[in-house]
């Protein structure tokens, strides 16, 4: 079973067919969480959510009224607490509901401490086990984790680019068969190697490097119209 949670980051930045993703999800049967104002945006979208997390303190009482009313399973928590909304997301789709894959929305855009949180909480002991599981998706981007090893990566349908960025200290990083390859690189820093492609004609490239954490961001452009190319 997979898990969709969406979190309150602005709807401008949702995937276009963001409903339609999470009505295919909740047909297959797959787990639909709400964080927080997440949760009502779902309910506004026509889709009940299985599960509702968060302190729910920017909802009026009349919205979560209509969220206690239709969610089975919600999980209350106080506004100070250790662990951001995002990271118990994780906790309650691996653990309590043993997903296979959480897809996070939301999560990108508003404020950048909210989403540098989101970016790195792969990083942390707790939940370095489960990165390779998890997805943050926006209008323009997919963002992945990878754990030291050998890595395919496919390439995602209308998405043009890919960044390779280590979030951590890396050992022989090597990417092969894309349009721009790196051999045998080694640091300490985080970096962005930024604005790679796929081959044409070829649509994956090999990912390999012997420590860290490193994630990979598919994207691609909108125009001044707002179409995305």
């Amino acid at each position: 079973m997979k898990a969709w949670a969406l979190l309150g980051a602005p709807k401008q930045l949702w995937p276009n067919d963001l409903k339609k993703q999470l009505l295919a999800a909740k047909k297959n049967g797959d787990l639909i969480i709400g964080v927080d104002r997440g949760t009502y945006l779902l309910e506004e979208m026509g889709i009940k959510a299985d599960l509702a997390e968060g302190d729910f303190d920017s909802l009026q009482k009349n919205e979560l009224a209509a969220i206690e009313k239709n969610v089975n399973d919600i999980r209350y928590s106080l506004p100070e607490k250790d662990l951001t909304d995002a990271e118990m997301v994780i906790r309650c789709a691996f653990i309590d509901y043993h997903a296979s894959h959480l897809s996070l929305f939301g999560a990108t855009g508003g404020r950048l401490d909210h989403f540098l949180s989101n970016l790195f909480m792969v990083l942390k002991p707790g939940f370095n086990q489960f990165a390779e599981s998890i997805e943050l998706i926006d209008q323009q981007n997919s963002i992945r984790f990878y754990n030291n090893g050998q890595h395919l990566i496919e390439k995602l349908p209308t998405y043009k680019y890919f960044g390779v960025i280590p979030l951590t200290a890396v050992q022989n990083l090597k990417i092969t068969g894309a349009k721009y390859n790196l051999t045998d690189f080694s640091g300490n820093n985080p970096v962005s190697f930024s604005s790679n492609e796929f081959l044409p004609n070829k649509d994956q490239f090999e990912l390999s490097f012997k420590k860290g954490t490193v994630a990979v961001i598919q994207s691609r452009d909108i125009d001044r119209f707002q179409n995305i190319k």
